[in-house]
């Protein structure tokens, strides 16, 4: 039997790939379009690996899922393939809902099409995992409880609501047409392979290329901070023990202020890669106007996950923010060739 992991050429898909293949020898087809964020380099460690097919399509492409789904055997979906950068959808909405709802729909029709072919075991065990957000919950005032599974969805940016459309398809698939169908919500993440748009891995960048470090308004919007490989064994725990229908928060447990993350990457550079002026990175902090409908807080309630599937965090912040310094320090021609677009030259050559 084969997994179909959607958008596995991403920042988390990636990571879960090279995950899934570290634990079992399950074969894995992987399947992204190779838009900006989606980059082949980050599966090069299995390159050769006969557990691999990477396949270049979307979503949105109906008939390709199902030659895929058909071709393989496949007996499970993990669907990341999204457009999620918040500040992107506010300056272009449009792309976000055409991947986002259209391309989720279509994802579910071919699915539930495959699905329909499938009988006893097969059928009974196959799952579709649709990976989603912490900001389709909106915002948190300080004192507010984190985010349930229950809690009511009130999306603040155009790409919260595209990823809120996708999650209620996808549950409507399941009650409608009887999908087995599991949703999972996480918060923040961090790690290896993020594209340099996020804030993370933008600081790194803009640090050590002498640039500015940006601050929406005071810095002090919470987030949840959870480390990619923390998602991967939430996700993978999920697909094997989580009931048909069934919706998991999956959260770091580390609520911090955007500013107090951005200080402790200065100080991690301070140390590991000092400036040549003997100063701090801190001093290239600037904070920046505001960007709209900015939510101020994030915090998952991960107790459900728990109690039901026994999965919790086992990366601390401090020490996953330090591995990620790191692993950005030693794979400067990476971040090169992702911000410069070498890597999509590489791919309009090899894919014409």
């Amino acid at each position: 039997m084969t997994i179909l992991v959607t958008g596995g050429a991403g920042f988390i898909g990636s990571n879960f790939v090279i995950d899934w293949l570290r634990q079992c020898d399950e074969p894995v087809v992987t399947l992204d379009a190779l838009t900006y964020a989606g980059n082949l380099a980050n599966l090069s460690e299995l390159s050769g690996d006969a557990r691999h097919r990477f396949v270049r399509g979307s979503i949105g492409d109906a008939p390709l899922v199902d030659r895929v789904l058909r071709q393989n055997t496949v007996r499970a979906v993990v669907n990341f393939a999204a457009e999620s950068h918040v500040d992107r959808s506010i300056s272009g909405p449009a792309p976000f809902f055409e991947t986002n709802v259209m391309g989720t729909l279509s994802l579910l029709e071919a699915v539930r099409a495959y699905h329909g072919t499938l009988s006893g075991d097969a059928r009974a065990e196959f799952r579709l995992l649709h990976v989603s957000t912490d900001e389709v919950y909106g915002t948190l005032a300080p004192d507010e409880a984190a985010f349930a599974e229950s809690n009511p969805y009130r999306p603040n940016s155009p790409y919260a609501a595209s990823k809120a459309a996708s999650d209620h398809l996808v549950r409507a698939y399941h009650e409608t047409y009887g999908l087995p169908v599991l949703v999972t919500n996480c918060s923040n993440n961090y790690g290896p392979f993020q594209f340099p748009e996020k804030l993370i891995p933008l600081v790194i960048n803009n640090a050590l290329a002498g640039k500015p470090l940006p601050i929406y308004g005071d810095g002090r919007q919470v987030r949840d901070w959870l480390h990619v490989a923390d998602h991967c064994t939430a996700i993978r725990r999920v697909l094997e023990a989580a009931s048909p229908g069934a919706t998991y928060n999956i959260g770091g447990d580390n609520q911090m202020p955007n500013i107090e993350v951005v200080r402790m990457i200065c100080a991690l550079l301070d140390a590991r890669h000092p400036r040549g002026d003997g100063k701090s990175y801190a001093g290239q902090i600037t904070f920046v106007t505001d960007r709209p409908g900015h939510d101020r807080r994030y915090a998952i309630d991960a107790r459900r996950i728990a109690a039901e599937l026994g999965w919790r965090p086992a990366v601390r912040f401090a020490e996953g923010l330090a591995a990620t310094v790191d692993w950005y320090l030693d794979n400067r021609s990476w971040v090169a060739d992702v911000t410069s677009g070498a890597y999509r030259d590489w791919i309009a050559r090899q894919y014409g």
